[in-house]
């Protein structure tokens, strides 16, 4: 069969990383799925579209006719980082690595792409969410190479500089949270509604994590403003906005001032980086939505 990316990949790689190295690999895709579906020992049956933003996946089966997932990432998305994460959750709140091979090929036990939190009614997929998302919050695993929430930001803050204005509270927001002793938990990193699919072994799991160690305020914090071209549509948006804040936090006891400081950070460093795009609709949707907290 033929493994075409998905447009919203071939659209998102290059945005994200490069039309140089998405084209790269792009290029090679083809012949890096047939070449992974046989180590594997998987016969295809077809690729998810649209997919996600950073990864092919191809749902499979394995000899004994167990359904799988096959996903293939670029390496300069860090599977390697993926992969450890999964081996250490051991199924426990996200999908189940079936086979432990290094590479960037991860084979996965199927799970459902198309049904989604984001099919629920808000309410109940933040409930699902909250309650999926606490599974994952464990003691990294010893000599991991996960980065720190520390890290990550700072990078993403030497990218916000250039927006002056436009990021100043969220850069005063982030010294602030960093300025003290917090604690040190393994985090998704990328943690949404979409994130979390219907499974087979346990009706939510969580899917397509960018680990790294931090607290816990900060992996709820893109949680908050999910759907928020219906909160920024709503005459109420602003206290519907405060009030899923404060609903979430107090869920899962996380500090509400620690959850609104990081999401304002999340939400504007986001806009910043469409706005860099040209982007312009999304990031002022980002940046309303920022302003309410």
């Amino acid at each position: 069969m033929g493994f075409e990316p998905p447009q919203r990949l071939t659209r998102a790689l290059g945005a994200t990383y490069g039309e140089a190295a998405a084209a790269e690999w792009l290029g090679k895709l083809p012949a890096l799925a047939e070449d992974a579906l046989d180590r594997a020992s998987l016969t295809a049956e077809r690729v998810v579209a649209p997919g996600g933003r950073s990864s092919l996946v191809i749902l499979a089966h394995r000899s004994d006719g167990t359904p799988a997932a096959l996903k293939l990432a670029p390496a300069f998305t860090r599977p390697d980082l993926e992969r450890a994460a999964l081996a250490h959750w051991n199924g426990w709140g996200t999908v189940q690595l079936l086979q432990p091979e290094d590479g960037a090929a991860l084979v996965l036990e199927r799970l459902h792409p198309e049904v989604s939190l984001r099919s629920l009614p808000d309410a109940k997929a933040l409930l699902e969410a909250a309650g999926v998302v606490r599974k994952l919050w464990v003691d990294p695993p010893a000599g991991h190479g996960f980065e720190s929430v520390a890290e990550r930001t700072a990078r993403q803050a030497a990218a916000m500089e250039a927006h002056g204005a436009v990021s100043s509270a969220a850069l005063d927001a982030r010294e602030e949270l960093l300025a003290g002793d917090a604690e040190s938990v393994l985090l998704h990193g990328c943690f949404r509604q979409g994130k979390v699919l219907a499974g087979d072994r346990v009706p939510w799991l969580a899917v397509g994590p960018e680990p790294l160690v931090g607290e816990r305020a900060y992996d709820l914090a893109r949680l908050v403003r999910d759907r928020v071209e219906d909160l920024v549509a709503a005459s109420a948006g602003a206290s519907a906005a405060r009030r899923r804040l404060n609903r979430l936090a107090d869920s899962v006891d996380v500090d509400r001032e620690r959850l609104r400081g990081w999401t304002l950070f999340r939400a504007v460093e986001s806009a910043t980086r469409w706005l860099a795009a040209g982007r312009r609709p999304e990031a002022e949707l980002l940046l309303e939505f920022a302003g309410w907290l």
